[in-house]
């Protein structure tokens, strides 16, 4: 088969270009983790202020990638960098992340909380040691989701100069050269279908049987 063939004849090209697309995946998802789990946290008592953050998040996610990708690298101290690749998708992953935060936090039983709160412990310690925990299983599928996007949305990274699977797809229609894209179309597909089988191992690990989400 050709595309087996051109897959094996360019196997190191592929290969550095795989490590990009996970690095630059991992940079974004480390910045959207600390950004939008924080938000999520600081709007959870603030319905109004959640109602207008979730909107702004629900209008970003209804705009093509490409555009955000054109849109950002006309932002001063940004263009054809990887500064515009890791804030696109830092930007797509919020309604996930923020959405399943402030929903799991708001839906805690609040007989839970009481009780927390007649056993004398503040508010801080409530969110850490009560919240959070029960929270978290949501919390998690909303990065799952995120982590999943992420992988498809990074592909459109390479016309703002990024060097990933997604140049493959790119140079593939360019040259007319199908086995290009269907090696790059096949890999990003195995990527995420990878991703998401780690992040729900990873699930199964962190989180009690008791409170796992049903699948």
């Amino acid at each position: 088969m050709s595309t087996v063939r051109y897959f094996l004849k360019n196997i190191d090209k592929i290969v550095d270009y795989t490590i990009e697309h996970i690095a630059l995946i991992s940079v974004a998802m480390a910045l959207a983790l600390v950004i939008w789990i924080t938000t999520g946290i600081l709007i959870r008592n603030r319905e109004k202020l959640a109602g207008n953050l979730l909107g702004v998040a629900s209008i970003i996610m209804s705009i093509p990638s490409i555009s955000i990708y054109g849109i950002l690298v006309t932002v001063p101290g940004f263009g054809l960098s990887r500064k515009s690749a890791v804030l696109a998708l830092v930007l797509y992953a919020m309604l996930p992340i923020v959405r399943n935060v402030y929903i799991a936090l708001n839906e805690v039983d609040d007989g839970i909380i009481e009780a927390a709160r007649g056993m004398g412990m503040p508010e801080r310690q409530i969110l850490w040691k009560v919240q959070l925990p029960l929270a978290f299983p949501v919390i998690f599928a909303g990065i799952r989701v995120a982590m999943v996007m992420m992988v498809g949305i990074a592909t459109l990274s390479v016309y703002i100069g990024e060097r990933n699977l997604g140049r493959l797809i790119q140079q593939g229609i360019t040259r007319t050269h199908m086995d290009m894209v269907l090696t790059g179309g096949l890999l990003v597909a195995a990527l995420a279908i990878i991703v998401d089988g780690v992040m729900a191992l990873i699930q199964k690990k962190l989180i009690s049987p008791g409170l796992h989400l049903s699948e």
